[in-house]
């Protein structure tokens, strides 16, 4: 069963790694037309593979059988099921804040740091769709929420 699960998460990470980098011209506008159509490409395609996920999941609790004679049986199943269901909570968190980038996108907002308003930049978004931080906002965020244990 855990290899099961494990090649579906590779699945998801690796259609997700598998987008063509965007390749941006000398003197090229930031988010201009052509990135943010990259972007909502990558963040559409991410949702969708996050609700097929969500989708499979229920599939997989409604088709187990739900009365297992082994006591350990079905202790482990329930776990299984807890981490699941776990697993697909931050998954639908992570949906809301894809909706979240795709809605910045439409209204001119995406791509620009909600800090300091500078550039968040091609690459970490692409490594990070939904940053909404540069990475030196990000960087001092987490040295505060170290200090502070936040």
């Amino acid at each position: 069963m855990a290899t099961k699960k494990t090649s579906k998460k590779n699945s998801v990470d690796l259609s997700r790694s598998s987008f063509t980098p965007y390749q941006e011209k000398k003197g090229e506008e930031y988010m201009n037309e052509k990135q943010l159509a990259h972007f909502t490409e990558i963040l559409t395609a991410w949702r969708l593979e996050l609700m097929e996920e969500v989708d499979r999941t229920v599939h997989h609790m409604q088709d187990e059988p739900n009365n297992l004679p082994d006591a350990a049986d079905r202790a482990t199943q329930e776990e299984e099921f807890s981490l699941e269901l776990r697993t697909r909570d931050r998954e639908r968190k992570l949906i809301r804040k894809i909706g979240k980038s795709l809605e910045e996108i439409k209204s001119g907002e995406y791509g620009w740091c909600e800090q300091c308003g500078i550039e968040v930049g091609i690459r970490r978004l692409e490594a990070r769709p939904t940053a909404t931080l540069c990475i030196d906002c990000k960087t001092l965020e987490e040295i505060k929420e170290k200090q502070w244990g936040t």
